[in-house]
């Protein structure tokens, strides 16, 4: 279409007719737009309507609430089910970067602990699996959280839809390729501090009921 419209626009001399808006629409999802990408096409606006509003890899979006502190008092959710245990207490959560700028894992921490360093050390532990660790020297960290509402206000400026459109596009680009591949990506880690993990733990078989034989 593009290649005709270009034509067009030289052959009886009309400049607008060579950049009109080529729309493409009817049941474009992932697969399709990838597939599009490759094969380098000339679109510039795709109407995306039944697969935004209901997504076919996911029809239902797997969110619940869990409560993990009440009057400063932690709270853990216990499950045969490992990924179902939350990991109880406030946390704060950073983003350790790589040499490359490229995000190596992102560390969950007490609210009490002290922030992760630049250039220093850390031991990086898989919330539930023991042997699962690693220490990682990050060249930067970020803080991940910041407190929009507590107390029934607005305790931090909220972003406009172009700011987290911006944000969102940056984080997408500080990950590896491998993590946003669209078959078979690597898992994107995300880790607790060795202090985070003993709290957890301790909590953990504490809130499991001792077993009686006789």
């Amino acid at each position: 279409v593009r290649d005709r419209f270009t034509r067009t626009s030289v052959a009886f001399n009309i400049p607008t007719i060579k950049t009109l808006t080529i729309v493409a629409s009817n049941d474009i999802n992932e697969n399709i737009l990838i597939s599009l990408e490759k094969q380098q096409h000339a679109i510039d606006t795709f109407g995306i309507g039944t697969h935004l509003v209901t997504c076919q890899k996911q029809p239902a979006l797997g969110c619940v609430y869990k409560l993990v502190e009440l009057n400063g008092s932690p709270r853990i959710k216990l499950s045969q089910d490992i990924s179902k245990v939350t990991i109880p207490g406030r946390k704060n959560l950073f983003r350790l970067y790589g040499h490359d700028g490229k995000a190596l894992c992102d560390l969950m921490t007490k609210m009490d602990e002290e922030e992760p360093k630049a250039r220093t050390r850390i031991l990086c532990r898989h919330p539930f699996l023991e042997k699962k660790r690693a220490y990682v020297t990050p060249s930067s960290v970020h803080a991940m959280y910041n407190l929009y509402w507590a107390d029934g206000e607005i305790r931090h400026p909220l972003p406009t839809w172009e700011e987290a459109r911006k944000f969102a596009q940056e984080q997408i680009q500080s990950l590896r390729k491998d993590h946003i591949r669209n078959l078979n990506p690597t898992p994107y880690k995300v880790s607790v501090t060795d202090e985070l993990y003993s709290f957890m733990h301790q909590l953990w078989i504490e809130s499991v009921p001792i077993g009686e034989l006789s």
